[in-house]
């Protein structure tokens, strides 16, 4: 027996949105509240996950109770003034009130109020449907992978007397995300880190674990100096590699400081191929940007040993789980993966290619850099080659 169709009151859908805020998938919502997952995914998608704000009356509006008194002034034949004297309102907005609804003879309380909720809807128009200027360097942006985040703030760098080319990143997010306003396409979420039919709670849970290997005479990352964690300095380096299919895989590296980034194309995952790639690229750097390489604990960096010896670098080692240790890292892999793609062949892409892509990050302006790019941090006058 097909079941019927699920509705769902105000509260109910204020529960949907709140519960899904607080990280709950559309499952356990629905068991809340008796409903399918899909329904719940219904609710959900219209406004991309995004809770539609409160609609509330203004209150310097009219109420129902004003308008009824209003009806009553008319009939007795009052003037506007006795019966704006009478609400203590203004005479003007009696005035208007009664003219937009038919006029003394025809005025109703029920049918002018009604109207005044259907004008109430009408859709305000945002920041980016009034300035096309604005839209257009948004949606270019967007197109070139920036974050609504990064977007945002290189507007306020770039623009700073211009109040009107100013956008939170919100605000782009909704545009993107509520479908029914249809200011941005949709589509354009393609070109977000994370390609997400609608937007997720940060407490939103994925499952999933990497094992660990013991890594012979590895360096722990608890034994890396202090100096490290601050940041002071070019040249500490974090690194991991990126999979992809067909046992295809390139190494990332990143400054803990500056957010430069390098990508090296590897003839595979062996610590032999890991140790090459490493090695040639941190051979052609200047001296003072070698400095140090923390890693994931994982064999493809079985030479450690080897690598310090040639570069001068010593290598350290996170805890088994433990991926906020490089952090800088893991969110560099994150923005890589905007390119690349998981379950994609890293294997046909050159290393011309791999560079194309990792001086595009670099030219991207970071939060964390107050909206500079890492070019800007690192020596234009010393090449780093990769």
């Amino acid at each position: 027996m097909k079941r019927p169709k699920r509705t769902f009151t105000i509260e109910e859908k204020d529960l949907v949105f709140d519960l899904w805020k607080q990280g709950v998938g559309f499952s356990d919502i629905g068991r809340i509240l008796d409903a399918q997952p899909g329904t719940v995914f219904t609710i959900l998608r219209e406004t991309g996950g995004i809770k539609p704000k409160s609609r509330t009356r203004n209150t310097k509006h009219l109420t129902i109770e004003e308008r009824e008194e209003i009806r009553v002034g008319l009939s007795a034949k009052l003037s506007i003034r006795a019966i704006a004297r009478s609400l203590n309102r203004s005479p003007s907005t009696i005035s208007r009130e009664v003219a937009r609804n038919r006029g003394r003879r025809y005025y109703k309380a029920v049918d002018a109020d009604n109207r005044a909720k259907r004008m109430a809807k009408r859709p305000k128009l945002s920041a980016l449907e009034l300035n096309q200027e604005l839209r257009s360097l948004v949606i270019k942006k967007l197109e070139k992978k920036w974050s609504p985040e990064q977007i945002s703030g290189w507007l306020k760098g770039k623009f700073p007397r211009r109040e009107s080319m100013h956008i939170s990143h919100e605000t782009i997010y909704k545009s993107l995300y509520v479908r029914a306003k249809n200011i941005i396409h949709h589509s354009l979420t393609a070109h977000l880190r994370r390609k997400r039919p609608m937007r997720h709670s940060r407490y939103h849970s994925r499952s999933g674990d990497r094992g660990f290997i013991n890594i012979v005479n590895g360096v722990s990352i608890h034994e890396r100096p202090k100096n490290i964690d601050d940041r002071k300095e070019l040249g500490h380096w974090e690194g991991d590699l990126v999979s992809g299919s067909n046992n295809s895989h390139v190494a990332t590296l990143v400054d803990r400081k500056a957010r430069y980034t390098i990508i090296i194309k590897l003839a595979g995952k062996d610590a032999e191929s890991v140790y090459n790639g490493l090695l040639a690229v941190f051979m052609n750097m200047p001296a003072e940007y070698r400095k140090s390489l923390t890693w994931d604990r994982g064999m493809e960096l079985a030479k450690h040993a080897d690598l310090t010896r040639e570069t001068g670098m010593p290598v350290y080692f996170c805890d088994p789980r433990s991926p906020w240790q490089r952090g800088t890292n893991e969110n560099t892999n994150g923005l890589i993966r905007q390119y690349f793609p998981k379950k994609t062949n890293l294997s046909v892409h050159s290393q011309k290619r791999l560079n194309e892509v990792a001086n595009e990050l670099n030219e991207r302006p970071r939060k964390v850099l107050k909206f500079k790019p890492p070019t800007h941090m690192i020596d234009k006058s010393v090449a780093m080659i990769t």
